[in-house]
């Protein structure tokens, strides 16, 4: 069968059009309800306690809209359009974003880890050895000086061995002050001056535009190993405090339940407020959880669980939504729960 050129010309526009809608990248990002995975194949206590039921990490699915995407957001529950730069700052790339999310994800272990052998009095040592470099805007003092990697260890001839240290040490100077930080780069050993400045990004507080994190050393015994693949971000704390803490204890937290939830918890065991809950909630419906706990930011009016509580409505769920503001609470609620 021959073609004329004119459907030849005509098939070429309709390749050209579908190649277009299926992959040209859109100024936004598209998030939807992801899994709702059991930890147990995740988090793994050497020699660690076995339970009935399962702790589950809740995710959302998300990434750079494409003209069909965006046309399905539209139509589809439960998925949100959000301008690019709301979720991925200007100046950072697709790459060193999924880099920043993946550090988020090991500091969230590293927190979850410490929270949960405290609680559990197990072997714990911790060990501060200074401070890495997350992330670096564009345009800010630090931007083309630090890259992200960069482990500062002082700053004015001043150890910084945490990052709360760097931070407390920078709030109490203004801008126009210029600081001399001293970092390793690889097996380099620098030294560079940087000027302070009022930054639209830290609500106009003082600083030199990036984000950080504690190079920390944590020894613990027993050990615990970790199998969370490209997972990224820092909302999965709660949960791994918890499963870790069951595992270590012989008590059975679970209590023959599934339970999921979400938040980011400090080395305090504070669980603090994440993005997408709504869409955790309905991604732990599906996987069929009892229990779903939420931060529940002391009180604070449309608190994660608040949004929680209302999604749960809206899908019908049978699920529990129970308010947290401590991994603590969680904890104290698992262990007054009746057997199932």
């Amino acid at each position: 069968m021959k073609f004329t050129k004119k459907q030849i010309l005509l098939l070429v526009i309709v390749v050209v059009i579908a190649i277009f809608l299926s992959a040209y990248r859109l100024p936004y990002y598209i998030q939807k309800p992801g899994g709702a995975d059991a930890l147990n194949p995740i988090v793994e206590v050497v020699e660690g306690y076995e339970s009935e039921g399962d702790m589950h990490l809740v995710t959302v699915r998300g990434g750079q809209a494409t003209p069909v995407q965006y046309l399905l957001a539209k139509l589809l529950p439960h998925q949100e359009i959000l301008p690019i730069h709301e979720v991925r700052p200007e100046g950072i790339s697709e790459e060193e974003y999924i880099q920043i999310q993946l550090q988020m994800m090991d500091s969230s272990q590293e927190k979850a880890i410490v929270v949960a052998y405290e609680a559990a009095q197990e072997n714990i040592t911790i060990e501060d050895n200074g401070v890495y470099v997350v992330s670096v805007l564009e345009g800010v003092p630090a931007d083309n000086i630090l890259k992200i990697g960069d482990l500062i260890t002082s700053i004015d001839d001043i150890p910084m061995q945490s990052a709360e240290d760097l931070i407390g040490y920078v709030e109490n100077k203004q801008a126009g002050d210029s600081i001399t930080i001293a970092f390793e780069r690889g097996e380099e050993k620098l030294v560079e001056s940087i000027p302070l400045a009022e930054l639209e990004e830290l609500d106009n507080n003082v600083g030199i535009g990036i984000s950080l994190v504690t190079d920390r050393k944590i020894q613990v015994d027993p050990e615990v190993n970790f199998s969370s693949g490209s997972i990224g971000g820092p909302s999965a704390g709660l949960m791994f405090s918890l499963e870790i803490y069951d595992q270590l204890t012989e008590e059975d937290l679970t209590k023959g339940y599934e339970i999921a939830g979400t938040g980011e918890v400090d080395y305090e065991g504070n669980v603090l407020r994440i993005g997408g809950i709504d869409k955790k909630v309905i991604a732990a419906d599906r996987e069929g959880c009892d229990i779903f706990f939420a931060p529940n930011e002391n009180g604070a009016s449309n608190s994660n669980y608040d949004i929680a509580k209302k999604t749960a409505e809206e899908i019908g769920t049978d699920m529990e939504i129970i308010p947290v503001n401590t991994f603590q609470d969680a904890l104290t609620y698992l262990q007054e729960l009746e057997k199932k």
